[in-house]
């Protein structure tokens, strides 16, 4: 049983609400303005906050305010009988979880509270328990860096919620298998885990392959057709590249996810659906939405829980582990007796930068062991831009100056002595990388960061380029 406070300054409104949670089995207090509400959370404690947003003295979003600043792990619901989404928004982006407009359906409010108390939920236990180190949960993806141990231990939690999960990531970091793990360990692991890749289906049948449609409905529409949101009921629907849906039906989404249901093309009724929606994008979503190209509403019904992949250059712990996962796979797969590195070649790809991530290492050991003749995987097998890590630096230094100690002086300036070698040492790997600062980094055996820093520190001028 959750304690859940009303605040609404109509008196049916209070009533309506009050029988309503108290049939579903919450614990109800109901007061009439903000000032009353913010006194109630000051006497007691509290699992959710619905609050109308215009009521006299003191509003909704002073309650809000409040929240946030006393109470932050406390879900706040704002609701509004002035049908203006823009000033809900503005609520959400100032802390609140969700909202809905007078007049609203109750089936509605059901859902979103029920949401809201899963995720307050999953913040407690996660404040609560020990951060698990312990192998992938999912059995599937290779990774033991600190970022993907933290990964594996959030993906656990999440996964029997039925929120929305937005997954964010550089292409090839392997986002879809996130979902899949997610599907995996759910409780809707029995039914179907649907993909479909927004940015891959044309504009005029996106609408089709989402919700479906009706024999007749359009030219070509020889039969009836099941949408995926249909075929995933009781499962999980993945929409990979979902920044790319044009707007005419991010619109239709929305409505999909808000109510739960949809309407195939030509039918004349909604149809009610259950499907747990992950969604994945290598874009910036917030940049899209400021530039117009995405809808901000359906941005935070998206976003409710966010993941985030870290590219695989952030993580070098993982690219042994990688590999040799990959080599196993394909030494099975094309009947080759590699069975392990030659030191060399796994040298190489610690350095390499991996714009391509986890699927672009796949790639290039797949490839290394269809071409590998021995035993053991060699740099020869690999592609020049790999081999090219592995040379020595050929240009030398010019000879350092000799220093004659001298009693009567008062010695060697040491830091900047070691400045000015860091300074010709980091000159020259540019000049060698032809200005490029990722290169110049791998060939000093320091991160891109690191070397953004001394540049700094020593005042070296490079070109904006990495």
């Amino acid at each position: 049983m959750s304690r859940i406070l009303v605040i609404d300054d109509e008196l049916s409104m209070r009533e309506m609400l009050e029988i309503f949670f108290e049939r579903e089995g919450h614990q109800v207090t109901c007061v009439s303005d903000g000032q009353q509400g913010i006194a109630a959370l000051q006497e007691a404690c509290f699992d959710m906050v619905i609050t109308d947003l215009r009521m006299p003295n003191c509003g909704g979003m002073q309650v809000l305010e409040y929240c946030q600043e006393n109470y932050p792990d406390v879900p706040v619901i704002v609701m509004t009988a002035f049908a203006s989404t823009d000033t809900a928004i503005t609520a959400m982006k100032l802390g609140a979880c969700d909202y809905f407009t007078k007049p609203f359906k109750l089936d509605q409010v059901r859902t979103v509270i029920d949401d809201a108390l899963e995720r307050r939920k999953i913040v407690l236990e996660s404040r609560a328990a020990r951060t698990s180190l312990s192998a992938d949960p999912s059995g599937h993806i290779v990774g033991q860096s600190p970022a993907m141990l933290a990964l594996f231990n959030m993906i656990a939690r999440i996964a029997k919620t039925r929120t929305s999960i937005l997954i964010l990531g550089e292409s090839g970091t392997g986002k879809e298998l996130i979902a899949r793990a997610i599907h995996a360990q759910s409780d809707r692991k029995e039914k179907g885990f649907y993909v479909v890749n927004c940015g891959a289906i044309p504009e005029n049948l996106i609408e089709s392959e989402l919700f479906g449609h009706k024999k007749g409905s359009f030219t070509g529409a020889l039969s009836d057709h099941v949408g995926l949101f249909q075929a995933a009921d009781g499962g999980t629907l993945f929409l990979d590249e979902v920044s790319e849906l044009p707007l005419s039906m991010q619109v239709k989404l929305l409505r999909a996810l808000q109510e739960r249901k949809i309407k195939p093309i030509g039918e004349t009724r909604e149809l009610p659906v259950n499907v747990r929606v992950i969604s994945a994008t290598n874009r910036d979503l917030e940049a899209e939405v400021k530039a117009g190209r995405f809808r901000e509403d359906l941005y935070y019904r998206l976003n409710v829980i966010a993941l985030e992949l870290p590219p695989l250059r952030d993580r070098p712990a993982d690219i042994p582990l990688l590999a040799q996962h990959f080599l196993k796979r394909f030494a099975a797969d094309y009947q080759k007796p590699v069975t392990d590195f030659e030191p060399s070649a796994l040298h190489a790809l610690r350095r390499y930068a991996f714009p391509g991530n986890v699927r672009e290492l796949q790639n290039l050991v797949e490839r290394a062991v269809a071409l590998e003749e021995g035993q053991k995987l060699s740099l020869k097998s690999f592609p020049k831009s790999i081999q090219e890590i592995a040379r020595p630096i050929t240009t030398s230094l010019p000879p350092l100056p000799i220093i004659e100690w001298n009693q009567s002086e008062t010695g060697l300036n040491l830091e900047e002595a070691v400045d000015a070698v860091e300074r010709r040492l980091i000159s020259q790997a540019l000049e060698q990388t032809e200005g490029k600062k990722k290169a110049a980094a791998r060939l000093l055996g320091i991160t891109f960061r690191s070397l953004r820093y001394r540049l700094q520190k020593l005042d070296i001028k490079a070109d904006d380029e990495e």
